[in-house]
């Protein structure tokens, strides 16, 4: 029989108490919720319940989940339901995969004043594509797209980068007609990139100037107005990062692409290695080495706090519609999208964009007769869990 997997609940279960007697006075109240979360998810600690099937009326004993987003094993599940209202929004054209990514010198500042920052980050991404994107001499539409913001790199360092998917085209500015874009291309990323600097860094600059940044640790000295605005100088000289991929053709890539980005944590659990003697390794690709994989080993405390820098605000949102796709009408511009061309969402059934696994994650279906639907017919506290689990326990179950 194989041995179970490793999981980050394990390491945070075993060293939680040794990383909070290091680091306590730094955790915030989220980065603690998250370490207490997370080792206890599906354990009795959350209590349980136990599960019938409507069709054969096999029982199934089930853990409750944390459900805190920043815990590997709880993000599949919301992320397949996210994914099935996502499926009927597709449109039928290519969609673009764009990244913009700050310089490792204003990771600290992000780190320090954190909804702050990752807020003006979005918001110079959806200003940048919005007005390159309606320049006339570039596309000359009104685009919609769905952002993510990540905080991490692969080996758990601070790098906040904001993936977009967008539609490869656009309503035209008066709204009579879909503009696509060239076959390969979506809009110049040297634009886009200096378009995204000017942004941010003005963006700062005001919000330096409202009072509204912190400063503290190593960037205690850029409070000084000087100190600041030449930084921020040197910072507008050289490149920033942005990259497009080649597009997506078809809706089920696009599915694909949602899946691994839009519920990714700052590491999964099939990335663990080992955890013994007080070392855990993992596997990581490393981009300055032409993404070759490697193996990491980190003392486990270090671990856990690489770990909780990326544990995002309370409330805050990653996943963020804008352009036609923004909140407030994206039901009528999908309408008009549809109706210019010639498509519905009835023409990409459910059935056919999700996988067989995703499938019958959602309707939660039976494992041993794959027919029926599981449904909760007790609730278990710890304390029942404890006695239901017995091998030699008698367990009737109230099924009314």
């Amino acid at each position: 029989m194989s041995e179970p997997r490793l999981e980050v609940a394990e390491v945070f279960r075993q060293y939680g108490e040794r990383f909070l007697s290091r680091w306590g006075h730094t955790v915030s109240a989220s980065q603690r919720k998250a370490l207490h979360d997370l080792g206890a998810c599906r354990t009795a600690a959350l209590g349980g319940r136990v599960e019938q099937c409507d069709s054969c009326a096999h029982r199934v004993v089930a853990f409750n989940s944390c459900r805190n987003r920043h815990c590997p094993k709880c993000q599949s599940t919301a992320r397949d339901r996210w994914l099935a209202k996502q499926a009927q929004e597709l449109l039928p054209v290519p969609y673009c995969h764009v990244v913009f990514t700050v310089p490792k010198a204003l990771t600290p500042l992000g780190l320090q004043n954190q909804r702050l920052f990752y807020a003006l980050l979005f918001r110079a991404v959806a200003e940048t594509l919005l007005a390159i994107a309606a320049d006339r001499w570039h596309l000359g539409a009104r685009i919609g797209f769905l952002a993510v913001l990540h905080t991490w790199s692969q080996n758990l360092l601070h790098h906040p980068h904001v993936h977009c998917l967008v539609p490869a085209g656009g309503l035209a500015l008066d709204a009579s007609r879909w503009i696509p874009c060239r076959p390969k291309f979506f809009l110049p990323v040297q634009v886009l990139s200096c378009l995204f600097r000017k942004k941010l860094l003005a963006f700062l600059r005001q919000a330096f100037a409202q009072g509204k940044l912190r400063f503290n640790g190593q960037v205690t000295a850029l409070a000084d107005p000087a100190r600041f605005h030449t930084w921020l100088d040197q910072l507008g000289k050289p490149k920033w990062v942005v990259y497009a991929k080649p597009p997506m053709d078809g809706p089920q890539h696009v599915l694909q692409y949602l899946a691994r980005y839009t519920h990714r944590v700052a590491i999964s659990n099939g990335r663990l290695l080992s955890l013994a003697e007080d070392r855990i390794s993992f596997r990581w690709r490393d981009s300055k080495d032409g993404k070759r994989l490697k193996i990491m080993t980190l003392d486990p405390v270090e671990f856990i706090r690489r770990f909780l820098l990326h544990v995002l605000p309370v409330g805050f949102v990653k996943i963020r519609h804008f352009g036609f796709l923004a909140n407030r009408n994206r039901a009528q511009a999908l309408r008009l999208c549809q109706q210019h061309l010639h498509s519905s969402a009835h023409d990409r059934p459910l059935s056919e964009l999700l996988t067989p696994q995703q499938r019958q994650a959602m309707e939660h279906r039976c494992p041993r007769c794959q027919q029926g639907t599981l449904h909760v017919v007790a609730l278990l506290s710890a304390e029942d869990l404890i006695i239901y689990m017995h091998p030699a326990a008698v367990h009737p179950v109230d099924s009314s």
